[in-house]
């Protein structure tokens, strides 16, 4: 059967299904134009009508046509049964703004238990203010930075300006200080990005005004402006290319302070270091090293602290007397590692390595974190203190070691009526957080001033084998490498709020499963973070503007204490292992 052809009819026919016929040539008038109509010369059948049935429209002719005058139109106009109401939609309706509820929020202050104390000294804090980080959205704080490939991406200037920008915001840091009662302050090291690097470092003076500033309102107001260098500056280590670091470091913090403008009052602070096998050989490296490579000016602002787990009052006190270099004391590191002696002994000798060389006597506090048992979980820092010490001199300079910063500062003023705070400041305690132990010991958290420390603990998955085994021993410090104490299974740092996948490179700790491995640490799990991780300095809450780990950064920033210390633990990891295939050779044998 032939398919079936489409029919269409010509013009002259009607219609199929409809009872219209073609419609006369009309003339369109338009204001101001001829009319125009349809030719009539059009050929036959030339134009082709679809089949389907035609809605039929009905015209009508207007009696007269009006003038344009803007409004209407003089084309004619259909009829309103006609309209496709499905196009006409109503007005969209202006979504309102939800007004902001701009009325302060009140928090609930609890009372403090009011103690008594002859104390007329000044308390400071470290490196941030908690209050001036949180404003949004300008925050106010020093330690901006950044990482290496910025730098080379957009230039040493862009780190230059975080400079200026860090120091610029020491300056409102000095004048909130100044309004609250607060005139001790630990200036972050972290204030210029890079200054200290062998291969981009740089001089201050192109900040010269922006320290300037800062330093002139603290001497005008009677603030203390001091310094703390973190884990990577270790003048003793066995490693020429760390004690060069370390001396850049110094000269850094000595260009900051004689920028400002401060005085001998103005210290910097450093720790000992790791033991490397020999303590006894290490003093003696550290005397050398300090005699013949520190410059006056580094040596006019030294002092040292005792730590918690290497070297306590009684190992530096020899060498502090004999170099004239005054000590730190600092209560809860004694409380770990104490000395022989009984602190109401120790602070007159401590205080007379001060009053030597004319300078105010300086002393730390802290307290630990509710719950600590293990050795190293006592060296976490609370988030405030609750009490001065008992021994504590009358007139002295306390800085106060806590995660509540400027909070914790307001508490003891409360506490002990030393100033008056301001309500709208203060801000009520957190609860403390449970200790994250991977399989129920360990201890995974550093000093919380010279190692990397989380607020906000990130739990550590153990490793597998470990759960529901019984408790694990007590995890044992790491003192012989370029790390101060070689801290274990340490969680992310502060600045990191969420743990991100890292790719295994040369840089990286290997992170040992077995006894003797490297990165291993007894009661660990096997877990392990990068040497960078556990020497961040938390108390500086260092910032990357450019999305960067905090620890990537470090291990840019001190690249020659990172791989020292890499190495050294490479090396125990080897001699961990040959020492264990030989343990497991003699057991065979003796079989």
């Amino acid at each position: 059967m032939p398919p079936k052809r489409k029919l269409t009819s010509r013009d002259d026919a009607p219609l199929a299904g409809a009872d219209v016929y073609p419609l006369e040539p009309i003339s369109i008038v338009t204001s101001g134009l001829p009319p125009v109509n349809v030719p009539d010369d059009l050929p036959s059948g030339s134009l082709r009508r679809s089949t389907r049935a035609r809605k039929a429209v009905s015209y009508s002719q207007p009696d007269c046509v009006q003038e344009d005058d803007g409004n209407e139109s003089p084309l004619t106009e259909l009829e309103e049964d006609e309209l496709d109401k499905d196009l006409v939609k109503a007005p969209a309706k202006k979504r309102r703004r939800k007004t902001k509820d701009n009325e302060p929020v009140v928090y609930d202050i609890p009372p403090v238990e009011i103690k008594s104390t002859t104390f007329k000294g000044r308390l400071g804090y470290a490196c941030l203010n908690t209050l001036l980080r949180a404003l949004k959205p300008d925050s106010v704080f020093c330690s901006r930075t950044c990482r290496k490939d910025t730098i080379h991406k957009n230039g040493l200037d862009f780190a230059k300006d975080l400079g200026r920008q860090n120091a610029s915001d020491l300056y409102k840091l000095i004048e909130w200080n100044e309004q609250n009662n607060i005139k001790f302050l630990r200036v972050s090291s972290e204030m210029f990005p890079f200054a200290s690097h062998a291969e981009l470092g740089y001089d201050l003076e192109y900040a010269k005004d922006e320290l300037r500033a800062a330093g002139d309102l603290a001497k005008r107001l009677g603030h203390r402006l001091t310094a703390h260098p973190g884990q990577f500056t270790q003048l003793a280590s066995p490693k020429d290319n760390v004690v060069e670091a370390s001396v850049r470091e110094l000269e850094y913090h000595c260009q900051m302070m004689r920028y400002m403008g401060m005085g001998k009052d103005s210290i910097i602070i450093i720790h000992m270091g790791g033991v490397y096998g020999d303590k006894e050989s290490t003093l003696a490296r550290f005397k050398e090293n300090y005699q013949a490579k520190l410059t006056d000016e580094m040596k006019a602002r030294l002092v040292m602290e005792n730590d918690e787990i290497c070297y306590s009052v009684d190992d530096l006190l020899p060498v502090c007397n004999e170099l004239d270099i005054p000590i730190v004391f600092d209560y809860h590191h004694n409380w770990i590692n104490p000395s022989i002696h009984p602190v109401s002994t120790l602070i007159p000798m401590i205080n007379g390595t001060w009053h030597k060389k004319g300078i105010k006597p300086k002393q730390h506090l802290s307290s630990p974190r509710p719950g600590a048992e293990s050795v190293m979980e006592k060296r976490a820092h609370a988030d405030r203190c609750f009490e001065l010490p008992e021994d504590l001199p009358d007139d002295m300079d306390l800085m106060i070691e806590a995660k509540d910063k400027e909070q914790a500062v307001f508490h003891l003023y409360r506490i002990y009526d030393l100033h008056p705070v301001v309500h709208e400041n203060l801000r009520p305690e957190k609860p403390p957080k449970p200790f994250v132990r991977t399989g129920q010991g360990d201890g995974g958290v550093g000093d919380g001033e010279d190692v990397s420390e989380t607020i906000d603990c990130v739990q550590v998955k153990p490793r597998r084998g470990t759960r529901g085994k019984g408790k694990a021993k007590e995890l044992v410090p790491n003192v012989e490498d370029d790390t101060l104490v070689g801290v274990p299974a340490l969680v992310p740092s502060i600045a990191t709020t969420k743990k991100k996948p890292r790719r295994t490179t040369a840089e990286k700790v290997s992170r040992g499963t077995k006894k003797g491995e490297a990165g291993y640490h007894e009661g660990s799990g096997g877990t392990d973070t990068t040497v960078a991780t556990r020497m961040v300095n938390q108390e500086e809450c260092v910032e990357p503007v450019d999305g960067g780990d905090v620890e990537r950064v470090e291990e840019d920033e001190h690249p020659e204490v990172v791989a020292a210390a890499e190495q050294q633990q490479a090396k125990k990891g080897t001699a961990g292992k040959t020492k264990a295939r030989k343990a497991k050779g003699n057991a065979k044998k003796a079989r």
